[in-house]
């Protein structure tokens, strides 16, 4: 029997001298397979073919991890196997690439067992001294290399991955967001100057600073045809009825090229800022589709600029998501103990913007957990398609139309329901569940109760009336007694 073994260093064959040894369990293999040497004496190297650089390597573990044979292993294998018509079965560890060999070259493939494989575990133990010529350190060092290679090779490390231009673009967009903002303020301002009323009437900065370029001098403004720079006709006519009694002063030419000037600017670059938002979006949806897809553009490209990277976007938690770009509030309220911030940039998105304003924190902590996963699958993979945005996106707001149809409840919650009107009758239920109508009904009881209230009512009255006159005796008595104190005193002074 003959093993296939797949290392950093090449394609060993080794040949199995005891076959008796795949009857015995597990761990009286493992025992077996202690030393060098017992190893030496249950397998035998055959063949080996070693890698001459690690592009050879890489190329051959891709074809491994694919399950497909390569051009080395093919001919490693018909030059040894084939060729020699050894009739001996093949032991591979992979049970995809063993049927594609068998397939291939047409070499039988033996069913991979435990005893197989803890085997093939001791051949790899003592690779060094089975294989003459292959040192420990050198075997480590090809491991490793063909590792950092192969993991270069999974994460598609191409220009298409690249995520600097992503955070160079989004900040030139802001940027000259800023100052489109300041040219557009100071061209109103400049040629307000002349003609204030168009300021108010024409709101679009683009539209404004074509008009300007198109009409110049306020005079001119009656003979232009001003729906060639986009103006819609109402607009149009208001702003030659503004500028036949515009308040306006009178500019010197020299005035009106400057003017112009600026005017060409602010067309130059609200239309280059356009170009960019369109390249922006491009790259974003090819570097993270998924990400792109939950927030948009201009949010995902201004996480990962706040990140650093896609891949440190990916490594953050969803706790650390939630709060990107609020971390001066943040710092704040740790530093006086007060509620931290419930969301940063992704204030910004369309599904915490839309939900309501108590709602906005559970919001924001259920779609930063789900945007971690995005980033993380954009980072690591290698979709075009945003599977898992969709399914994600659909599964938040699902929760925010279970979190509204909560809160309705529980504002309509206090709310009691009509009362029932206290003379209105209710049927009697029968023994069928039919309410039907009965004279027992009709006939009103005794009141037993008032009458025993009535009872005590009349003995508390009694014994009220009987109060005031014990009171009007016992201060008879008193008055009395006082009236006879004097009289002895009086009795005693005489006889003195």
């Amino acid at each position: 029997m003959l093993l296939l073994l797949e290392t950093a260093a090449g394609f060993g064959l080794f040949s199995l001298k005891n076959d008796k040894l795949l009857k015995q369990d597990v761990e009286s293999i493992y025992e077996e397979f202690k030393t060098p040497t017992d190893a030496a004496r249950h397998v035998s190297l055959a063949a080996f073919k070693k890698f001459a650089d690690t592009k050879e390597a890489m190329e051959a573990a891709c074809e491994l991890t694919e399950a497909t044979v390569g051009k080395s292993l093919k001919k490693f294998l018909k030059k040894n196997i084939v060729d020699k018509e050894l009739s001996d079965k093949l032991v591979v560890l992979d049970k995809a690439l063993g049927t594609s060999v068998s397939k291939k070259l047409g070499i039988e493939v033996a069913v991979l067992s435990e005893p197989l494989k803890e085997v093939m575990r001791g051949i790899r133990t003592h690779l060094s001294t089975l294989v003459e010529g292959l040192e420990e350190q050198e075997l480590r060092a090809m491991s490793l290399g063909l590792a950092h290679t192969l993991s270069r090779f999974k994460l598609k490390f191409s220009p298409d991955k690249v995520d600097v231009m992503i955070m160079q673009a989004v900040g030139l967009l802001d940027d000259l967001d800023k100052e489109l903002n300041n040219f557009a303020m100071r061209l109103r301002e400049w040629y307000g100057w002349h003609f204030p009323e168009m300021g108010k009437i024409v709101t679009e900065n683009l539209a404004y600073a074509k008009t300007v370029r198109l009409m110049g001098m306020k005079t001119r403004a009656k003979d232009l045809d001003l729906s060639v720079v986009g103006v819609p006709d109402e607009i149009a006519a208001e702003v030659k009825q503004a500028a036949e009694t515009s308040m306006g002063t009178e500019i010197t030419d020299e005035d009106l090229v400057n003017i112009m000037t600026l005017c060409e600017r602010v067309i130059e670059l609200t239309e280059y800022r356009a170009s960019l938002a369109e390249y922006l979006k491009l790259r974003m949806n090819a570097i993270a589709p998924n990400l792109t897809y939950m927030v948009g553009e201009l949010v995902g490209a201004r996480l990962i600029s706040q990140a650093g990277s896609l891949l440190s976007l990916a490594k953050h938690p969803s706790s650390t998501v939630q709060i990107l770009g609020a971390e001066k509030a943040l710092f704040r309220a740790l530093k006086t103990k007060k509620n931290t911030p419930k969301y940063g940039l992704i204030y910004h998105a369309s599904l915490v913007g839309q939900s309501a304003p108590n709602l906005k924190g559970k919001i924001s902590r259920v779609l930063a957990a789900k945007l971690s996963l995005c980033c993380r699958v954009d980072a690591l993979g290698d979709q075009t398609e945003p599977t898992v945005g969709k399914e994600y996106k659909e599964y938040v707001e699902n929760r925010l139309a279970s979190l509204e149809e909560g809160g309705m409840r529980t504002a309509t919650k206090g709310v009691s329901k009509p009362k029932q009107d206290k003379f209105e009758k209710k049927a009697a239920p029968t023994k069928s569940g039919s309410a039907t109508y009965s004279t027992e009904g009709d006939v009103v009881e005794e009141p037993v109760k008032k009458k025993k209230r009535k009872a005590s009512t009349a003995e508390a009255e009694a014994g009220d009336e009987e109060a005031p006159k014990k009171k009007k005796k016992a201060v008879a008595e008193e008055e009395a007694a006082e009236e006879e104190k004097p009289k002895k005193k009086k009795k005693k002074v005489a006889e003195e």
